[in-house]
Parts: structure tokens; sequence; C-alpha cells
């Protein structure tokens, strides 16, 4: 591997907001950063030293492309492994490496790997097409994910009912018993190739009920310190068992009988590490770069509270970008922006983040509601 002198090339499959954070990062190591996006006005597009735009699901287009890099990793997990592991037989690192991402592409796969491995996650079941839905055992509600190809709450339909069954997903699918939860939690762990895994301090999390995205972070988690013990001792292990090299979002779920269930997880930056930036001493950004070059992994510790709002497009809206509000929280002390680059913005769509960092945890979660209540995006 070439030293940290500029001409070090990091290929970045995936030009979204995760991949622009990254590059964030990457700028300080010195890292020449080249990135493959099928949008021609991706969010990387003008941070990046070389920008290609192109499939990122092409097998020639991936190969041709990470040929021209010494390193690869993903912003996104939908490209083309196949590609990747030509890449990887020939030499080229590969991190996360394709058998993970191969893994992770496919929700059965991944359901089959926690239990193989005797991971707690919810209980289910593998079906084919929607007429499966009338065969299962479980009771009404469950949940149906499609196995392949579902992101930021897309591919996830709640069956109430017999009456949703003609609206199902015809396709191949998981479902899963309907978890009663507390809360929503997830841990970023993260993994070197000498094998020095650091755990980030667990944070809870609020969705959107109508999308099924995180819109309200808190971190770090108070729950007790057993159940806290319990996520990280999870995340770690599924890092040991994947023996995956980079970050991993774990996300997981809190029975209201005490019980800790991972839901998912995604070998990459992830949105329920965005406040790290500015909460923690290392960022997982800058913690994903450690891993995959094999540096020793950064503190992980929480500087502060950080409480992060996710800046979703407004319901109704599509067109170029206006933020409203800003000016109103600018003002407010502990306040950091982040947009993501993105010239239009459409209902849900991520526009960018927000942190509020406060020592005191309630005056944190205060300004972030009212950040919250206040910063519309709208056209």
């Amino acid at each position: 591997m070439k030293a940290f002198y500029g001409d070090l090339r990091l290929g970045i499959l995936g030009g979204g907001q995760l991949g622009r954070m990254l590059i964030q990062g990457a700028i300080n190591y010195n890292i020449t950063t080249h990135v493959l996006d099928p949008d021609g006005d991706a969010p990387c597009k003008n941070l990046c030293d070389q920008f290609t735009k192109g499939s990122l699901t092409d097998y020639k287009t991936v190969y041709n492309f990470g040929k021209q890099a010494d390193l690869i990793t993903i912003e996104i997990e939908k490209v083309n492994v196949d590609a990747l592991a030509q890449l990887e037989a020939e030499g080229i690192a590969i991190y996360p490496q394709s058998r993970v991402i191969r893994l992770i592409q496919d929700k059965g796969l991944q359901k089959q790997f926690f239990k193989e491995n005797g991971i707690a996650t919810a209980p289910f079941q593998l079906i084919s097409s929607k007429e499966d839905l009338k065969k299962t055992s479980f009771d009404f509600p469950y949940i149906q994910k499609l196995r392949k190809d579902g992101y930021d709450g897309r591919g996830v339909y709640k069956i109430r009912s017999e009456a949703d069954w003609d609206k199902a997903f015809e396709a191949p699918s998981i479902i899963e018993q309907w978890v009663d939860f507390e809360k929503e939690l997830a841990v970023i762990v993260a993994r070197n190739e000498k094998g020095e895994i650091k755990t980030f301090p667990c944070v809870e999390m609020e969705f959107n009920p109508e999308v099924n995205m995180v819109e309200f972070l808190i971190s770090p988690s108070t729950l007790d310190f057993e159940t806290l013990q319990r996520a990280d001792q999870l995340a770690i292990k599924i890092a040991k068992d994947l023996k995956i090299v980079g970050v991993l979002a774990v996300e997981l779920f809190l029975t209201k009988t005490g019980e800790i269930l991972v839901n998912e997880i995604a070998p990459r930056p992830h949105n329920s590490g965005h406040q790290s930036i500015e909460g923690n001493y290392t960022s997982q950004y800058e913690q994903h770069l450690r891993a995959i070059f094999n540096l020793p992994l950064g503190d992980t510790q929480s500087i502060s509270n950080a409480v992060m709002v996710n800046l979703l497009g407004e319901k109704g809206y599509e067109g170029p970008a206006v933020y409203e509000g800003l000016d109103d929280v600018l003002h407010i002390r502990g306040v950091y922006i982040h947009l993501y680059g993105k010239k239009i913005t459409k209902p849900y769509r991520k526009m960018g983040h927000i942190t509020i960092i406060d020592d005191d945890r309630e005056k944190a979660i205060e300004k972030a509601r009212f950040v919250q209540q206040t910063i519309k995006v709208k056209v």
C-alpha cells in the first residue's frame, strides 16, 4: 500500500452524502478519492479528485473503475459484487470484503447468518412470493421485507390482516414476527485487518412512521449499564463473526421484556453515526478510513451529548431546495449544519442533517426538537 502523500487512490462506490462525509475525512489524510455514481450531480462530484458517472451494478463499469484504485470501499450496498470479487482476486483491496457485501445485499442471507451464529433476531421465514403469506403461522401484524434492493424504508411492508396480502411484494422476501419494542437502538462497530475492534457508544433512534427512516437520534443512550453492555457485545460478536474490515452499523430492538434483538446491519458509515462528527473524539468516517487502511482505531468516547436531526424533504414538495428556518437555528449554541449538496428536494429525501451538542442532555434534546420543528426543506 502506498503512503499518505497524495497518490494513494481510494475508490468509493456511491457518491451520496455518506461518500461526501467520508471524503471530508479523507482530505485530512491526504488521500486521493475517486468516486463512481450514476448521478451526474451526485453530492460527491465537486469534492472528490476524480468523478466517474456510471452504473454501480454493471460488472464492466465497476471492474474498470476499480482497476484505477489502490483500495475500494462502498457507501451503498447495491453494487456489482462479482466485479469486486474479481478485483480482490487480482490483488486490489476491497473493504468491506466482497463476501460481506454479498451477504448484506440479501436480507434472507443476513437473517440466516444471525441464526447460524446464535445472534438474537426476530423470528423469520423466507418466502418466494406473496402467495406464501397465506401459509405462514405468524400472527398479525408481521413485517414483509424484500430480500434485495430495500433501502431507506423502501421494501418494507406491514401486514396487518389478510386484506393487506394483495398489496404485498411479489418477490422473494422475508417475513418477520412483529417486535413489540421499547426503543430502537444502534451501535457502530469498527474492525481493522489486524483484528482490532472498537465500538461507538450506543444511540437511541426515532423513526418517521410514514417512511420508516431515522429522523431523530440521541447519543449516547442513558439506558442501564447492563443493557448497554449487551448491545455493545452483540455488535462486537457480529463484527468478529463476519471478520469485516471497516465500520458496521448494527440496528437493534430493545423489547419491552428487556431482550435485545438485531434488526439489520449495514457494512458502511450509517445514518446512526452522523452525530459522531461533532459528538465523539473520532467520527465514524475517520474510523472507517482508519479501519480500511489498517491503522490504529480512534477513541470513540463521546465528547458531549449529541442529538442528530435528519433534514428530510417536506411532503408535497419537489424542485430546487430551499431551507426554511436556517436563520432561526444558526444563532443557537452547539448547532452544526450539514447540507448534502442535493439540488432537488423530494418528499422524504435526505437533504442534510443537523447535530446539536450540549453538556446538558435535556437541553440538547430541547434544542433539537426546536430545530426539528423549525427547519423545513421546501421549494
